[in-house]
Formats: C-alpha cells, structure tokens, sequence
C-alpha cells in the first residue's frame, strides 16, 4: 500500500488485504493474539488508506508480484467463496428453525427466535463473501451457532438477564472465512462453538471409545 492519498476512502479489498497480513504475521509469531485482535478491529473499522496503512507499518510487506491474499483461499477454504445465499435468515416463534449442511451463507444472516429455538451450522457451509455477519435475537429462547474450528470468530453481542457466549472469539487459519456474530439476548442465549468438520468430529468420538 502505498502513502499516496491517504484521506481517499479504503475499499474492502484493501481491508482485506491488511488483514491477511496481520493473520500472516500472528500466524508466524510476530504478534501476540491482543496485538492481532486489536489491529484487526481496527482494520474492518477504517474508513480510510491512511488508516490502515499504520496497522502494518512494522510487518513485513509482500513483493509487488505476490497475488492478493483477499483473492485466493488457501487450503480446504479454496472453492468455499461465493455463490448465491441459500438462506437470509431464520425465525423460531414457538418452534424452531435448522441452518447446516452444505448450505451457502449470505454476507448478512439475520434470526430470531422467541419462546423457540435455532441451530445453525456453518462447518459445511460455502460463503458468500469472505466475511459473514450473523445477528441474533433470543428473547425467552435460543439460538445455537457452530462455527468452523479454523475460522476467524468474533462475537460482540449483549446479554440481559440472559447469556451471550463470547468463548468462540479468535484468530483463524490463513485463508479462512471472517465470522462477526453480534446480538442480543433477553431471558434467552445465543450460545457459539467452535468445531471440526462433522467427519473428524466422528473419527475423534471413535477414537474415545
């Protein structure tokens, strides 16, 4: 990135690409996890280059030939981006509602539920974008979340007379997606759990019998 224009507004590539490095450089040491979450916070809040470029003043800069993180997932990610959401949302009044499988999350899933319940789970999932926002509202219910064990997690919602489970938020592999899940919970719980891949989840309980 260079310091050129540095008022002129940060496109989400641009965002992305900073927070690739950041998850590079936590990746091989050279931040502590409260140095990469606070850098990374800052990234997907700045508004402009001359923000961002701060955030990675002190890490080490790609040659100019290298391919965009932001481009290319890595690993078992790589084919998991994009496609059309299967599903926006989901409401549970007096029952439930059920998101897992191979199912494609959208950029934005909103849900409630209210004297009801909901499960969603993304181990399976493709993404419509790198990063998805999940709100979830439980008033006298709950919604259970399962997110990958790999991916990046962080949980920001409130709980009143209720619980919001922040347990799930951390650093995720190169290449992962971003999960952003906010909220509220009243006389109810948005509960999140980090798993593996539904497989490896069943060879481990094999293995424990």
């Amino acid at each position: 990135m260079t310091n050129e224009l540095p008022e002129m507004r940060a496109s989400d590539a641009e965002r992305d690409r900073i927070a690739e490095l950041l998850r590079d450089a936590f990746s091989e040491g050279r931040l502590s996890t409260d140095e990469f979450e606070e850098r990374l916070e800052a990234t997907y809040q700045a508004r402009t280059r001359g923000e961002l470029e701060p955030l990675v003043r002190d890490l080490p800069q790609p040659s100019a030939a290298a391919t965009p993180a932001a481009a290319t997932a890595k690993g078992r990610w790589a084919g998991r981006f994009g496609g059309k959401p299967t599903s926006r949302g989901g409401v549970a009044i007096m029952g439930g509602f059920v998101r897992k499988g191979p199912w494609t999350a959208p950029r934005t899933f909103n849900c409630f539920a209210f004297w009801g319940g909901g499960d969603i789970d993304l181990r399976e999932a493709r993404f419509e974008d790198r990063e998805v926002v999940i709100r979830a509202t439980a008033i006298m219910g709950g919604v259970n979340i399962t997110v990958p064990h790999d991916a990046e997690v962080m949980v920001s919602g409130l709980g009143i007379m209720g619980g919001f489970d922040h347990s799930a938020t951390g650093a995720g592999s190169p290449g992962a997606p971003r999960i952003v899940i906010t909220g509220f919970a009243f006389w109810g719980g948005v509960g999140v759990e980090r798993k593996p891949p539904a497989g490896e989840e069943r060879k481990e309980l094999a293995g424990d019998e």
